[in-house]
């Protein structure tokens, strides 16, 4: 059965159809039931987890102690997308949606998504700097789950053949001359992933804010100066021309064949590096004059669709306050390789696994895409962005030639 949002939480024309133009499979949820009990429907970006995985089994249980049954879904992370913004307009929204936080500001915008404040969640605990990857004009949409980010992974043995010492890396000189060193060994140096997408851009922004660049000013002097860090490094040989066509994936394969000195990556290729043939450390990425550089976070939020019955919303909130319990989510944020966005909860991990702690280390100075109230205006910002990386990596124009039209256009398309 169709039914209508309520009035004043119409999905956007203009989202609806760039959703309908990535996929052409209608969203076929089924209406939930109203009923004492009944079924809840959850939709997660988890579709690897299989029925008798723990993620399943924590959902199944939170389902039982809101005496409800729950009904879960997974779906790829971009088609989850495209169903959210499809179900929503045909009235059929789940009543649990875990979603990557760069989408809050765009199911928000759209009137997908309920506020924390309408749905009573509690968000006190969270860390604020994660918490506003979820938040548009002065309002919270979910709860976020967990994060990752980025850092640098470094190949212990290659560094100690250099006469690097990794304790000396602690802002651009000082790793521009390790790597100095390790070509002098006759090594290489860095990897990591330019590509032209949202990869690209992911791991250009900790070098781009730890320079002190806004998204905001694409061409101003921080940025040159991030930008031409990369360029310099293409041009020196300490980093491979691969990079430019690279994944996080094919980047961190770089790395796993040993002749790296570092990588940037993520802390979902733990489990990898687990099975490395070398011994490896991990460092922050250092800032332009010292310190943690901001990198992005990545994760998803919990959060609440909007429903025609409102009274769904009480088990909802119940379904999503046990899901972010410090319990259950230092067992969740463990599975999926995810750093706690509550601080007593992130003490818990690294007392497990004292590995961790530069990974909350760099959470704790990490920032989300469409903070500083960009929302959805940051797509339209870092397709530029990404765009300029690969001009001035190929060498087609000059950093400050990539950067100057990338603003032009960013200024453009949010204006």
């Amino acid at each position: 059965m169709t039914r209508s949002i309520p009035r004043g939480r119409t999905v956007g024309a203009a989202l609806l159809a760039a959703a309908l133009a990535a996929t052409a499979v209608a969203c076929s949820a089924e209406s939930p039931s109203t009923e004492a009990g009944g079924t809840y429907t959850v939709w997660d970006p988890y579709p690897q987890f299989t029925e008798d995985s723990d993620w399943v089994g924590l959902l199944k249980d939170c389902g039982t102690s809101a005496g409800v049954t729950v009904e879960r879904t997974g779906y790829d992370t971009t088609d989850l997308t495209n169903k959210a913004l499809l179900a929503a307009q045909q009235g059929n929204s789940p009543d649990v949606l875990i979603i990557d936080n760069p989408v809050i500001s765009t199911l928000a915008e759209a009137g997908v998504l309920t506020t924390t404040a309408e749905t009573n969640l509690d968000v006190s605990t969270m860390e604020p700097n994660l918490l506003g990857a979820g938040q548009s004009e002065g309002k919270t949409y979910g709860v976020p789950i967990g994060a990752n980010t980025l850092a640098l992974y470094y190949n212990k043995d290659l560094l100690a053949d250099a006469g690097v010492d990794v304790a000396t890396v602690t802002d651009w000189p000082s790793l521009t001359a390790a790597l100095v060193k390790v070509k002098a060994a006759g090594k290489k140096g860095i990897t990591f992933s330019a590509i032209g997408t949202e990869e690209g851009s992911f791991q250009f922004l900790p070098w781009f804010w730890g320079a002190g660049a806004e998204l905001t000013a694409l061409d101003a002097p921080p940025a040159v100066a991030a930008l031409t860090l990369w360029t310099d490094w293409l041009a020196a040989g300490h980093a491979p021309n691969s990079v430019i066509n690279n994944t996080q994936t094919t980047s961190w394969q770089e790395f796993a064949s040993g002749e790296y000195a570092f990588s940037e990556n993520g802390t979902w290729q733990l489990a990898n590096a687990a099975k490395l043939d070398f011994e490896y450390g991990i460092i922050p990425i250092p800032a332009r004059a010292g310190g943690t550089a901001p990198a992005p976070t990545g994760g998803e939020f919990i959060s609440i669709p909007v429903q025609p019955d409102t009274g769904r919303y009480a088990t909802s909130q119940q379904l999503v306050t046990c899901l972010t319990s410090g319990d259950n989510l230092l067992t969740t944020d463990t599975t999926l390789s995810y750093i706690a966005p509550v601080a007593a909860v992130q003490e818990q991990q690294v007392a497990a696994n004292a590995a961790l702690k530069v990974w909350v280390d760099a959470v704790k100075a990490a920032k989300g895409r469409t903070g500083d109230d960009l929302g959805t205006r940051y797509p339209r910002i870092s397709e530029p962005l990404w765009t300029a990386v690969q001009s001035a990596l190929s060498g087609a124009q000059t950093p400050q030639e990539a950067l100057s039209a990338a603003q032009r256009t960013a200024a453009s398309a949010t204006s």
